[in-house]
């Protein structure tokens, strides 16, 4: 992939732009950590030649994902279903890499359905510990 060599926001999304002139674009609102973000907390990333990162709202973008053509895996339309599921604590969690659920979640890789079990799994566990809180 060509070297990224600018990026932008606007109100409604992250932009880049490759040496080779092309631009591509990811939607604030696809991302519920960066929809309800305040414009102070977008501005505030830091970019690598992998992506962009949000520290503060714990977001990770792939600039290889900007040009890939979008299809919906089943964890994308769970994660966006459910923004109070935190990406990055339930890779903690299992032990596994957050860029990595990132990409099973983007449907940039595809989990094995070994892996797939273990992340709902993990999932599952996260809720049924929440159904148990009390004062």
């Amino acid at each position: 992939m060509d070297k990224i060599t600018k990026i932008w926001l606007t109100d409604s999304a992250v932009w880049v732009q490759r040496a080779d002139g092309k631009t591509a674009a990811e939607k604030f609102a696809d991302y519920p950590r960066l929809r309800d973000a305040t414009p102070e907390q977008r501005r505030a990333y830091t970019a690598d030649d992998y992506g962009i990162h949000w520290e503060e709202l714990d977001e990770d973008l792939s600039f290889e994902g900007f040009f890939e053509e979008k299809e919906h895996s089943p964890f994308y339309l769970l994660f966006m279903k459910h923004p109070e599921i935190n990406a990055s604590a339930v890779a903690r969690r299992m032990g596994i890499k957050q860029s990595l659920l990132a990409a099973y979640i983007s449907g940039l890789k595809t989990p094995s359905k070994k892996r797939s079990e273990e992340i709902l799994d993990t999932i599952h566990e996260i809720g049924s510990e929440l159904s148990t809180a009390s004062w």
